[in-house]
């Protein structure tokens, strides 16, 4: 479970990013977080994960408070930031085995989830080979892949389907639906309003650093008393943000 009370962040203390958030996403649940460019999106899944601090409000992961007990909270979460160019001079193996390090997953645990997750991704191959030499999908899936070895309770991904082929972009769904099937939380990102549609059981349109809308799409829909598509909807309400 993620819950954002009253978070507020603002830069050069005047333009607030995010504005009194409140947020309560659920075990079982698979939440998309919505918005256009400079929405707040960015800024709200950095603060989540403890990569900046809000000036104001609570931000707890499974009831660990993000601010006064980072560690604990840190260890709920997977997260995917929204760039893949990372840890560029690394092996693949090298870097999920420093994943693995890192979450400390032992031995026999993580060699049996590394061969799982690079034939799920079909990457057996190319663990050999550096990041460096990696296409832009191939970085995305071996992050993705790092960022689940310990098998988190929580998944907290930024636009996490850029870049990916389509066999691993329906594997990457799949196993998202999974998760929260299993009684954990994901909480995503994304541009791709038809994914939203139809993998979400919920989402969450933000704009100018305010929600405009939280709910299920069918309750969107009952909102504007349409049968439009969630691309419509999402254009209508924020054509005057």
């Amino acid at each position: 479970m993620i819950e954002l009370r009253g978070v507020t962040k603002s830069y050069n203390g005047t333009r607030k990013a995010v504005d009194n958030l409140n947020l309560q996403i659920p075990r079982g649940e698979i939440f998309g977080f919505l918005g256009p460019n400079g929405a707040g999106k960015t800024t709200t899944i950095k603060m989540i994960t403890g990569i900046i601090r809000p000036d104001a409000g609570e931000i707890t992961i499974n009831g660990k408070n993000i601010a006064s007990d980072a560690l604990a909270a840190k260890r709920q979460f997977g997260y995917v930031p929204d760039s893949p160019d990372q840890f560029l001079r690394l092996k693949g193996l090298e870097y999920l085995r420093f994943m693995a390090d890192i979450y400390e997953v032992p031995e026999q645990e993580r060699q049996e989830r590394i061969v799982q997750l690079a034939r799920r991704f079909d990457m057996t191959d190319a663990l050999g080979d550096t990041i460096q030499s990696y296409s832009h999908g191939m970085r995305q899936k071996i992050q993705i892949m790092g960022v689940l070895l310990h098998r988190p309770e929580v998944w907290i991904l930024d636009e996490p389907l850029t870049g990916l082929d389509p066999r691993s972009s329906f594997t990457l769904k799949e196993m998202m639906r999974e998760h929260a099937d299993s009684g954990r939380t994901v909480f995503f990102s994304t541009h791709v309003l038809e994914v939203a549609e139809k993998l979400c059981d919920r989402v969450a349109i933000i704009s100018k650093g305010t929600i405009l809308f939280c709910g299920t799409f069918a309750e969107m829909q009952q909102h504007f008393q349409s049968n439009r598509s969630l691309e419509s909807l999402f254009l209508e309400l924020t054509q005057n943000e």
